[in-house]
């Protein structure tokens, strides 16, 4: 198992096209940020807010981070689909390994894949924020988002596991990496704030257990941002921001906890990380 991980990994790396298309999404995100959708936030619904700009800058490096952990195991799921193209996955299914064996190798070193282009993402970011007059993350909230990184990458891994197990051949592949690719932006609520949306899509993105992952990254990335930002306006408005941006959510009267969306996101990883294993190993039969 852990010499499959390793193979994995070393084809995922060494194919470099890969690894950048497993990146697109972040790229389209940040230019989409940086030439039309930065300005017009800062100029009309950011106006008057004090250091709206780190704020935004915050709010921006969570959703990547959200988004991240996706297209990157997505492109780490290539290996798999080369392995079916060239019949590879055949001697595996004829070597003396089980077939669960076989799938934690994919799902193992798409998760490490994730894990470490998160990390990246994260220290990119950073330069990026304190260059525009952000300043460092601290040291516990470092901590906590490695954790987040973690559990995010651990369920992303899961779902796409699952999706990609439904697949036989590279074009397949592509068009469900190119529709993911577009839908996450507007799931996560990157490419329009989830307050914008209307009701009906806001109740499908709050369920969406990516979108958790997303809450989480902009209550820890952003809290010193908003602490700032609201520190002299009243309290109200900085809940209704915070439910605005998806910093929170809500459903009705309630809101949900940290804890209830780290739980959604260890939930899913176990459903669907079982439904993989279940999948792949009826396809090898």
């Amino acid at each position: 198992m852990t010499v499959l991980i390793k193979r994995n990994l070393k084809l995922f790396f060494r194919d470099k096209s890969a690894v950048l298309f497993s990146l697109l999404a972040i790229f389209i995100i940040i230019s989409l940020y940086a030439v039309f959708l930065g300005d017009v936030w800062l100029e009309d619904s950011m106006k008057g807010i004090k250091n709206a700009n780190a704020l935004m800058n915050t709010w921006l490096v969570a959703g990547l981070l959200s988004v991240a952990s996706v297209t990157t195991t997505l492109g780490a799921f290539g290996v798999m689909i080369d392995d079916k193209v060239k019949k590879i996955d055949k001697d595996f299914n004829s070597a003396p390994i089980k077939s669960s064996q076989i799938t934690i190798g994919y799902i193992g070193s798409a998760f490490l894949i994730g894990v470490i282009m998160s990390i990246i993402t994260i220290f990119a970011s950073q330069i990026y924020i304190v260059l525009n007059g952000g300043e460092w993350i601290s040291p516990l909230a470092l901590i906590k988002v490695l954790m987040l990184v973690i559990f995010t990458t651990m369920t992303n891994t899961s779902i796409v596991c699952f999706i990609v197990s439904f697949f036989n051949s590279h074009s397949a592949f592509s068009t469900a990496s190119t529709i993911i690719g577009t839908l996450i932006g507007f799931l996560t609520g990157i490419y329009l704030p989830i307050g914008a949306l209307p009701e009906s899509v806001q109740t499908v993105i709050k369920v969406f257990p990516v979108s958790h992952a997303a809450s989480l990254f902009r209550q820890v990335l952003m809290a010193d941002a908003m602490q700032t930002a609201f520190a002299e306006i009243p309290a109200s408005y900085l809940s209704d921001f915070k439910e605005y941006m998806g910093v929170t959510f809500s459903f009705s009267s309630y809101e949900v906890s940290p804890w209830l969306s780290i739980l959604i996101l260890v939930f899913t990883a176990a459903v669907f990380y079982g439904l993989s294993l279940l999948n792949m190993s009826k396809r090898r039969q």
